[in-house]
């Protein structure tokens, strides 16, 4: 594997470049000098961004943008071999690197490389232990896999020995990293076009949890099945959190604002205790903060920095994100597009003051739709009215005769009326006739769900 000398920047060109963490990692290379080009589909704020820090972006993926004095190229899972870019690069004899591998090679350049894994929750507890870090005044610097507006994008270069970063399980990427502490927040069936099943993956988490050394700890979410597996034979130093006094940290007494935000009294085998106050609401998010707690307690960061941090942290773009009125109904987006996240928002959205729930639902990927259909049934069923966008492939081709018909189908068996427009433009204009006030309106999904908040704040 080719192995970059941090010392001495050499011209990297990326293949993706807009992506939300291609994109990070490009910003902060080029902060330390490196020379940075790439390509993408489609301009966007990331590419643009990029292009005032000094980069050179290509719009379109074409064999001419490779040049011979490109010293490495950069790519990511999607990218496949027939790609004109990735052609370019053999044939011109380019080292390359996969983006996971070149963000563990970034890792050791830190004292304290943080990797946050789980199937969900990765963004909002990076971004939660990114806001105790900074209240802290501990300069990290930090990689996001959301738009996070306290530090204006996804990316922070700071200039501390620690670095903070998501670490995704699909395609075993975040086996290529180099954690001294690690986070797993939960292990699900997901990615499952790559993932054999659920023993498959909870191997790679495995895996991961066994890169963390002997000096350094795991910070795991007890409460996930089997858990003792996962720990076993570990050299770091284990710390659990979960829903019961069988772990390190654990919650009593959650209760909920008139918004549906969570207050809870938080237990420490220690014996210390402390009641904290969240600003994002959802009973999940209590497990995402335990987690960041357990965290500032290992780096020596005080309850009362925490306390105000949890307090301040107002979530990132696309987590149960409010949008706006219009016609009197709120809208709310949220990237939930596994059943697991689903149920999580729409329970969340059972404390937040509203008339009828409307859940407008894009599902994402064939695979995904196709292996969850009826738990994405059982889990939207918790919408009061449910409407369906049409499938966003992604990464896929349709090979797999799914739809969202398929899902309606499955979803009326349940006995809940559902809707099924194949276009954004008919799902707004039955939202305007149906929509009244104080209503709340949650678009959903990881595809471009969000345009149809968005358009209709617009008219």
């Amino acid at each position: 594997m080719y192995q970059i000398n941090f010392k001495n920047p050499i011209h990297i060109y990326f293949i993706g470049i807009g992506g939300i963490s291609m994109s990070g990692l490009a910003e902060i290379l080029l902060s330390e000098g490196f020379r940075i080009s790439g390509s993408d589909r489609s301009e966007s704020d990331l590419t643009h961004r990029l292009e005032e820090l000094g980069a050179t972006v290509y719009y379109g993926q074409r064999e001419e943008n490779l040049t011979p004095d490109i010293d490495l190229v950069v790519y990511t899972s999607a990218i496949r071999e027939d790609n004109p870019e990735m052609i370019a690069t053999g044939k011109l004899g380019i080292a390359s690197l996969t983006r996971a591998q070149l963000l563990g090679q970034m890792m050791k350049n830190y004292k304290t490389p943080i990797a946050v894994s789980g199937t969900h929750g990765k963004t909002t507890t990076t971004s939660m232990i990114s806001q105790i870090l900074l209240e802290n005044d501990d300069d990290p610097t930090l990689s996001i896999g959301g738009i996070y507006k306290p530090i204006g994008g996804n990316i922070r270069v700071g200039s501390s020995d620690r670095f903070v970063t998501e670490a995704c399980e699909y395609t075993n990427s975040f086996l290529s990293f180099y954690p001294k502490i690690g986070i797993i927040l939960n292990i699900e069936e997901d990615h499952l076009d790559f993932f054999k099943d659920i023993q498959d993956i909870r191997n790679s988490f495995h895996e991961f949890a066994r890169l963390i050394p002997k000096d350094g700890a795991l910070i795991i979410n007890g409460d996930i099945d089997r858990c003792e597996e996962l720990t076993a034979d570990l050299a770091c130093k284990v710390i659990t959190y979960g829903s019961s006094s069988a772990f390190d940290y654990y919650p009593l007494s959650i209760t909920y604002d008139d918004s549906g935000c969570p207050s809870f009294h938080l237990m420490r085998v220690s014996g210390k205790e402390e009641v904290f106050s969240l600003r994002v609401p959802g009973e999940h998010n209590v497990y995402n903060a335990m987690a960041s707690i357990a965290l500032a307690d290992l780096l020596g960061i005080s309850d009362e920095v925490t306390a105000k941090a949890l307090l301040h942290y107002g979530g990132t773009d696309r987590r149960f994100e409010y949008k706006g009125k219009v016609n009197g109904f709120t809208i709310i987006d949220d990237y939930a597009h596994h059943p697991t996240e689903i149920k999580a928002t729409l329970l969340a959205a059972k404390n937040y003051p509203h008339r009828t729930t409307w859940c407008v639902f894009q599902p994402h990927t064939y695979t995904r739709t196709k292996a969850f259909l009826e738990d994405f049934a059982k889990a939207l069923s918790l919408s009061d009215e449910i409407i369906l966008a049409d499938i966003y492939a992604a990464r896929e081709k349709d090979t797999l005769g799914i739809s969202s018909q398929n899902l309606q189908a499955e979803i009326e068996k349940l006995g809940h009326q559902c809707y099924y427009f194949p276009s954004f433009e008919e799902i707004q204009k039955f939202i305007l006739t149906n929509c009244t006030k104080d209503d709340l309106l949650i678009t959903m999904g990881a595809g471009d769900v969000v345009k149809i908040g968005e358009n209709l704040l617009q008219k």
